[in-house]
């Protein structure tokens, strides 16, 4: 079992679940949850008890960003070596994430915003709440829209115009509409929130881990890539797929008309 300080977090049936647990400033981000964050999604990597991840916050809001006062506030005395030490850790976080051969659900219980809906973001499925508004709001403080990433995965997840209109106002956008433009996989009522997004973990995490991890892994590669490498990657990915126990075990079953026994 993986120990934290600043969060909650949670292991069963091999899901392991990360809360945000500040509720009472919408579960902002200090210095110390980014760290500890960044460092629990590598170790996850090689945690063989977990097959999937789910991440969600206590209370009325998902995350509503760096906190104000323990963060920002603080950035103000960095000089540009400080500051920049500073940005491609909250970077390192994405970057762990996205690199996690393990799929990741958030459910996105409230308000997730800056830092948070680039958390969001990063995840491979969004499930959320009627009350969910989403924001990449750093152009609201004087920042860069392109923060955390957001200039690359937003425009591959929602295309290109909504993300740049989405990146230039810092405006928020309703769960509906968040889900109509793809950028939410699913909205589901508050109560039902916590049992879907158990429900994919559960489901992906007793799937056939290694291909989900190639899966992964490639949409990850071949966001890059033209058509010609991307059709070479996917023979080489796929070849390698076939010589895994799991690809057997699932031919195996479909002759027994049985469930397949993936490895875990």
């Amino acid at each position: 079992m993986i120990e934290t300080k600043s969060f909650r977090y949670e292991e069963k049936d091999r899901v392991a679940t990360i809360t945000l647990d500040r509720p009472d400033r919408l579960n902002a981000l200090t210095f110390e949850v980014y760290r500890e964050l960044t460092d629990v999604f590598r170790t996850l990597q090689n945690h063989k008890s977990v097959g999937s991840v789910i991440v969600t916050g206590q209370g009325r809001g998902f995350c509503s960003g760096g906190d104000v006062k323990d963060i920002i506030g603080q950035l103000m005395g960095r000089d540009m070596a400080g500051l920049l030490e500073f940005t491609r850790m909250t970077c390192e976080l994405i970057g762990n994430i996205r690199a996690l051969r393990k799929p990741v659900i958030t459910a996105l219980n409230g308000v997730v915003a800056g830092a948070g809906a680039m958390i969001a973001l990063a995840s491979d499925i969004r499930i959320a709440c009627p009350e969910a508004r989403i924001a990449f709001l750093f152009v609201k403080v004087g920042l860069s829209g392109a923060d955390m990433g957001a200039a690359f995965l937003l425009p591959r997840v929602i295309g290109l115009s909504k993300a740049t209109e989405l990146l230039f106002t810092g405006d928020f956008v309703a769960a509906e509409e968040a889900e109509k433009i793809g950028l939410y996989n699913k909205v589901v009522p508050n109560e039902d929130l916590m049992k879907e997004a158990q429900s994919w973990a559960r489901k992906l995490a007793d799937g056939p881990g290694f291909g989900i991890g190639i899966t992964k892994e490639m949409l990850n590669q071949e966001f890059n890539m033209g058509l010609t490498a991307a059709l070479e990657a996917e023979a080489q990915a796929q070849a390698i797929c076939m010589q895994h126990p799991d690809y057997n075990e699932a031919y195996q079953a479909f002759v027994e008309k049985r469930k397949a026994n993936f490895q875990k």
